[in-house]
């Protein structure tokens, strides 16, 4: 295991190196962390880091990438994004992530151009089989994934990250707030602030691992199966609180937390997942 991750940072390597000079897609999880250190130590000041600023950004993790690329010494920069006010990203179908990324990359792209560099993705290996439009967006815009052509997977990235000394290695997964609208509810600059403030506030009680779906008038809560039972020793403050944001119903799922969990309403196949050659070896 050792000598094939060894392998793969080469591989990561080389493709850096290979691109010349790079935007990195940056939100300050796991993924893109790993690659905008990786860039860094390939190519130096040929390599931005760019953060996009939005609602939809929770402020704890646009504090987190901030201190992360200045602790680092990383090239690190800011973006402001408007993918709210796309009527498109607004109504919060399937297709919602696809028009995220769309204004994203429109955005970096004149950056790019101007130092005449490549935008880069965290995208890695396990990525490609999940439902996720974003990636149409970035085959449309002729992004890189790095750790797709080093054949890193979502394990690979943790155990790399941790040899690189990244804080990140073992980060809860934290998508952008957006994925806690149930399809078809209206993402809105409110809404958005009403979940961070929603999620800041269950975490007040002692949880770090969780999601508060809105769900309209219900917000449901995922939380790791250990957690359930304090969760709902906690209820009756738990809902006070939530009620207290706008919620008229608050319900603890019982199923525990799982990523991606809004996606199970989807019956047709999943699509977003990009032609070869953005495949894992």
């Amino acid at each position: 295991m050792r000598g094939d991750l060894s392998v793969k940072r080469s591989l990561l390597r080389d493709s850096l190196v290979g691109l010349g000079d790079v935007v990195v897609a940056y939100s300050g999880g796991v993924d893109s962390a790993l690659v905008a250190a990786s860039a860094h130590e390939a190519l130096g000041e040929h390599s931005l880091a760019l953060t996009a600023v939005s609602p939809s950004l929770a402020r704890r993790e646009l504090d987190a990438a901030r201190s992360l690329a200045r602790a680092n010494g990383w090239n690190h920069s800011i973006v402001s994004t408007r993918e709210v006010a796309r009527e498109e990203y607004a109504q919060n179908n399937p297709d919602r992530c696809y028009w995220c990324k769309t204004e994203l990359f429109e955005v970096l792209e004149p950056i790019a151009e101007q130092r005449g560099a490549t935008i880069v993705v965290g995208t890695n290996c396990d990525d490609l089989g999940d439902h996720r439009p974003g990636l149409e967006a970035a085959r449309e815009h002729d992004v890189r994934a790095p750790l797709v052509d080093a054949g890193l997977t979502k394990a690979d990235v943790r155990a790399l990250s941790a040899e690189l000394g990244l804080p990140t290695a073992d980060k809860p997964a934290s998508p952008c707030l957006a994925s806690r609208f149930a399809y078809g509810v209206r993402v809105t600059p409110e809404g958005l602030r009403r979940v961070d403030r929603a999620e800041e506030l269950v975490r007040s009680f002692g949880f770090e691992v969780l999601r508060v779906r809105d769900h309209g008038d219900l917000a449901r809560i995922e939380l790791p199966p250990e957690d359930i039972a304090k969760a709902a020793g906690l209820g009756p403050a738990i809902s006070e609180g939530l009620r207290g944001l706008g919620f008229s119903y608050v319900a603890l799922d019982l199923g525990g937390f799982r990523s991606g969990s809004l996606n199970a309403v989807l019956g047709a196949p999943k699509i977003g997942v990009p032609p070869p050659p953005l495949t894992c070896q």
